[in-house]
């Protein structure tokens, strides 16, 4: 019966006797519909669902006193007071059902199939309340937890992230409802294993790891935990992986393999500026990703190629960028190459005024340098990169093996070209350039 016609019958029962028998059946619907109401109307089956099960008695106690289904029995004869019982009574605020029979309880004697003992209800109706949001239990139990674990300042790779979760939410994943992250910003390198073991600790579901020297601290901390990772180096070479396409143990992710477009943007600047004899690679010697000595190979075999001379520049810190362009100025330099490192990234504000004051044609790995000024920008789409380690990270938590995902690599490379830059420094974009470009800043 619904709700609406229960209530009508029990109206209707006001002035009729309690011992009518339709009316205490009508009595027994309008009481097991209160109830059902009452244990409907905890919020266990969003907020307290981990409740121990005493407590949800003790809260379906005092919310069914607040009803009126239960009240205090009057004493008995000798004045003894029978707590351990219960008597269902008419609801607050509803008429009572007729003369009070003569018993210590009002239906006991009249209606005792309706009776029990107090404990006995409480032990029923709160195994029923535990019970009945038994999934939303386990579901709210099953919540998984991401660590997100990232060099920097707090906020660091803002809006990248924003691709990250867009790629959890293609595999069914959306923060804040099935899944939590937890993000951290380490801005020294030595902090980086107490804060993976702490991870390990707290038993997350798995680790994103930022960069490789953050990979390699959650490798050292777990072998069990799964761990994507978003690197700018070889995870062969650096040994996070036995292979890109079958990467054994329990990481996976994406690399971009910043130092092998370092040739590649020696190329582009060549071809912008052909008159450039000489150029220059700033980089920061701490960035554990490849070592100097192979970079610096590299980029010399290409610098031959093009028959103009290789300058490697270091820096560690804003004062020794400014040292670094102090350098360039005095050897000629007609071109600068920004290596793959989050450091530099993190002072493309200060190395894009630099190349501007000293009027040194700049070409940067990431966007967002040339966004903030600066001339040409070379490198994969890191949003589609973090979107792929989400997709990486969602596929796991659904159940897929870290061993069995291959490590990706980027399949598209974006060129961004700064026409208000270029203009600035005098230079003519040639329209080859202008046509393979991605973007014109304009």
């Amino acid at each position: 019966m619904s709700v609406a016609g229960v209530e009508r019958k029990w109206l209707g029962c006001a002035q009729r006797s309690q011992f009518d028998p339709g009316c205490v059946k009508t009595r027994a619907s309008r009481e097991r519909t209160e109830l059902f109401s009452l244990i409907s109307s905890l919020d266990c089956q969003r907020q307290s669902c981990s409740l121990p099960i005493q407590d949800i008695r003790d809260k379906l106690s005092t919310r069914m006193s607040d009803v009126g289904v239960f009240t205090q029995p009057r004493p008995l004869a000798d004045g003894a007071l029978p707590s351990d019982d219960v008597r269902l009574l008419t609801p607050k605020g509803h008429p009572p059902l007729g003369p009070e029979p003569k018993t210590p309880y009002a239906l006991a004697g009249s209606i005792g199939k309706f009776a029990m003992k107090r404990r006995e209800f409480i032990t029923l109706v709160g195994s029923a309340a535990a019970s009945m949001p038994l999934a939303a239990r386990a579901q709210r139990k099953a919540v998984p937890v991401i660590g997100f674990l990232s060099p920097g300042p707090p906020g660091a790779g803002g809006p990248l992230i924003g691709g990250f979760r867009l790629g959890l939410s293609e595999t069914g994943y959306t923060e804040g409802q099935n899944v939590t992250i937890e993000y951290h910003w380490v801005d020294a390198n030595d902090g980086l294993a107490p804060m993976a073991a702490d991870l390990v600790d707290r038993k997350v579901d798995l680790i994103v790891a930022i960069t490789d020297p953050v990979a390699r601290a959650a490798q050292s901390a777990s072998s069990t935990i799964p761990v994507v990772f978003f690197i700018g180096g070889d995870p062969v070479a650096n040994s996070l992986v036995a292979s890109l396409a079958r990467p054994g143990g329990n990481l996976t992710g994406v690399t971009i393999f910043g130092d092998e477009l370092n040739p590649k943007r020696l190329e582009l600047m060549s071809e912008l500026i052909p008159e450039a004899k000489v150029i220059a690679l700033l980089v920061n010697p701490n960035n554990p990703s490849r070592a100097i000595s192979a970079k610096a190979a590299d980029m010399q075999e290409a610098a031959r190629a093009k028959r103009v001379q290789l300058r490697i520049v270091n820096a560690t810190s804003a004062n020794e960028i400014d040292a670094a362009f102090a350098t360039l100025a005095q050897q000629q330099v007609r071109a600068l190459i920004i290596d793959t490192d989050l450091f530099l990234f993190g002072q493309r504000e200060q190395i894009v005024g630099l190349a501007a004051r000293n009027s040194i044609p700049a070409i940067y790995y990431r966007r967002e340098f040339v966004v903030a000024g600066g001339l040409l920008g070379y490198g994969p789409s890191f949003a589609t990169a973090y979107r792929q380690a989400g997709i990486y990270a969602g596929k796991i938590l659904g159940g897929t093996r870290p061993a069995d995902l291959p490590v990706l690599q980027p399949a598209k490379f974006e060129l961004v070209i700064n026409a208000k830059a270029a203009r600035a420094l005098g230079l003519i974009v040639l329209p080859t350039l202008l046509a393979i470009a991605d973007e014109v800043i304009e």
